[in-house]
């Protein structure tokens, strides 16, 4: 039986990943730090290891005599009171992933990137236009410390596959589905949905996919994917409006109709964040970052992990419909409650 190591197996993409590596008859293990929130590993036939990606001899350990590794596992935040602590995270964190891959000689490596690392339609061009893996960022789109801290991340992989890695890059564009604790950003719009705390959306539009289909994605890119290739992991591109339209029409809730002005969007989201940096140090209620990049239509083209790694497109009435029953079992549309064990 092989052994893979799922990176992030706490979290929403890496508790998915890991159940289905269980699934296909996988050993899994996976590295969590001492602090890691474990609920995502109930029922999980896992070893745990516990360490912290920024610590080198930790992460050393926990590859030693695996056959695949997994590195799901990223900050991912809109703000930091510590933004040095993303790059810490995610660039030094990943480096010491690879370089322990590579010493150890793991059969195959697969990175989580984002498709935030992806090109956009400039504003004012063909906005609602699929971008691909080809697509070069255009100056003013590596905007905020998490996409940069990405970006520099997957210079680093495709670094060593240059080297000598078996690696190959996945960017998963915006999942939705089951074990989305914290929530996401995507799975926060459904619970603010349910909750009646949205009465206004912004001009936007995102790539939506089922996170089960992301994870089985990971998979196949182990058994599939080209060496230093680059797979978005995807389904259909929606605009907010008609997110939240779908949502309505499953829940029988009504959609909010009122469209709130980009300029006025940023002015929230600046003063917000500004409070939090000067005066809260605690997360904004509106990240600027998460304003800035709903500037644009974040509509991405899977057509490359279809054909090459046979990626599923599980419809996404089905995402919501999942991640819907997720977070009513685990109580999340309970105003003024908090999420059940």
């Amino acid at each position: 039986m092989s052994k893979a190591l799922v990176t992030g197996a706490s979290g929403f993409v890496g508790a998915n990943v890991a159940r289905v590596l269980a699934e296909r008859g996988r050993a899994v293990r996976v590295l969590v730090r001492a602090t890691s929130d474990r609920r995502n590993l109930q029922g999980l036939d896992a070893e745990i290891v516990e360490g912290d990606l920024r610590d080198a001899e930790a992460v050393t350990r926990a590859v030693r005599g695996c056959d695949e590794v997994y590195h799901v596992a990223a900050e991912y935040t809109f703000w930091s009171n510590d933004p040095a602590s993303i790059h810490r995270s995610n660039v030094d964190g990943t480096t010491h992933v690879m370089d322990a891959c590579l010493r150890a000689g793991v059969g195959r490596v697969v990175y989580t990137s984002t498709v935030g690392t992806i090109g956009l339609a400039p504003v004012g061009g063909d906005e609602m236009g699929a971008r691909d893996e080809r697509t070069p960022l255009a100056e003013g789109q590596l905007s905020g410390h998490y996409k940069r801290s990405k970006f520099d991340a997957e210079k680093v992989v495709l670094d060593y596959a240059a080297r000598g890695l078996p690696v190959v890059v996945v960017n998963p564009s915006a999942p939705v589905g089951p074990w989305d604790r914290k929530p996401t950003p995507t799975g926060q719009i459904l619970v603010d949905f349910m909750l009646g705390k949205m009465p206004a959306f912004v001009d936007t539009g995102l790539n939506i996919v089922h996170v089960r289909d992301v994870a089985e994605g990971h998979v196949l890119a182990a058994e599939k994917g080209r060496v230093g290739e680059r797979y978005i992991l995807g389904n259909e591109n929606m605009s907010l409006a008609r997110i939240l339209e779908t949502l309505a029409r499953l829940t029988g809730k009504r959609a909010p109709t009122v469209r709130i002005p980009y300029g006025v969007a940023y002015a929230a989201g600046w003063l917000s964040t500004t409070l939090s940096d000067l005066v809260t140090h605690r997360t904004p209620a509106i990240p600027l970052e998460s304003v800035k990049m709903a500037k644009r239509y974040m509509f991405f083209s899977s057509a490359k992990a279809i054909s090459e790694l046979g990626l599923p497109q599980t419809p996404v009435e089905r995402a919501f419909a999942d991640a819907l029953d997720w977070f009513s079992h685990h109580h999340y549309f309970i105003a003024g409650g908090s999420a059940a064990p």
